[in-house]
């Protein structure tokens, strides 16, 4: 259960995840192991990312983010500015979507920045010490008696100059739906005085949108992984969108609707994506209560593009329909 009544619940489960795996096992193996690899040789850039500074610091992590990319066998495309900060030097609040674990691998290798992070995170071997050694907010979202003190050190470290990433949503979604952007961390930018830079992260496959990567449900995160090695041509878009300056929004609400309309127009809400994807319409039907939603409220269904079909979402491991509560 949920620590308090503010603790961000997606929808979305195992059923929203497309089914069929594209890559032989064999080859699945040797990009798993490879992805392995890579993870333990991050245990040697800690020592030497906390003695640079500068853009051979940033090189030094840029380089090694895109080596666990690419042993996961992930493209990356970048649609629009090379760097989220417009102008060096100048601290800047980075919004992305939420869909699966590759997220902030893909962030950092366009341009390594600091991420807030829940505090789990912190105890994930090499790679919980690597996103530590570059300086994460941690964020307890189950004791929200912290978060004040989250968004002074949010707001430090923007004042400071620094490009800082956060999600929004507080937690997974699939990809083809997405959570509402919770206003609260956005205040960071309003004290610090700095742009918040949106940026939309796109999975696709083949060219079509896919649920593959998410990272939802019971699984867990080797499960998740598992899943990505085992899919072939996946290309993650990331699609950095113009700057919201500052003084456009009258208070953080205001500026986490502009940043989520300026992200929806890349990511509509309510489609279902990919012919490999199979829509969770069940939790869009009229009259049906989604997994979180309550009683009473009625949901707009989704419009499904032709040849996309229909299913009832899978049961978890235990029997339950499970909501997403992942990081």
């Amino acid at each position: 259960m949920a620590a308090h009544a503010w603790m961000p619940l997606s929808p979305c489960g195992e059923g929203c995840v497309a089914e069929g795996a594209t890559v032989g096992r064999s080859r699945a193996v040797l990009r798993f192991a490879g992805l392995a690899g890579a993870l333990v040789c991050g245990a040697l850039v800690v020592p030497v990312v906390l003695v640079l500074r500068g853009r051979a610091r940033e090189a030094v992590l840029r380089g090694w983010f895109r080596l666990m990319v690419r042993a996961s066998g992930v493209g990356v495309r970048v649609v629009g500015e090379r760097r989220f900060q417009g102008t060096p030097g100048r601290g800047v609040l980075v919004v992305a979507n939420h869909v699966s674990w590759l997220d902030e691998l893909v962030i950092d290798s366009v341009q390594p920045i600091r991420i807030v992070a829940k505090r789990d995170i912190r105890s994930w071997p090499v790679l919980g010490w690597i996103i530590t050694a570059a300086r994460t907010v941690y964020l307890d979202r189950e004791r929200l008696r912290l978060l004040p003190g989250t968004v002074a050190e949010l707001t430090a470290a923007l004042r400071s100059g620094a490009a800082v990433g956060v999600h929004a949503e507080g937690t997974t979604w699939c990809g083809s739906e997405s959570g509402r952007f919770r206003p609260a961390l956005f205040q960071a930018a309003l004290d610090a005085g700095v742009p918040v830079r949106p940026v939309a992260l796109r999975y696709l496959r083949a060219g079509a949108a896919t649920t593959r990567p998410a990272y939802v449900g019971a699984d867990g995160l080797v499960d998740a992984i598992w899943r990505v090695v085992r899919t072939g041509g996946l290309v993650v878009e990331v699609h950095v969108l113009d700057e919201i300056a500052p003084g456009r929004a009258a208070d953080r609400r205001e500026l986490a609707a502009l940043a989520q309309a300026a992200t929806e127009r890349v990511l509509p809400p309510g489609t279902a994506v990919g012919s490999g994807h199979r829509a969770v319409v069940a939790a869009r039907t009229p009259g049906m209560v989604a997994p979180g939603v309550p009683a009473g409220v009625v949901l707009s269904p989704v419009v499904l593009p032709p040849g996309a079909e229909a299913v009832v979402p899978r049961r978890g491991r235990s029997g339950r329909r499970r909501l997403s509560r992942k990081g």
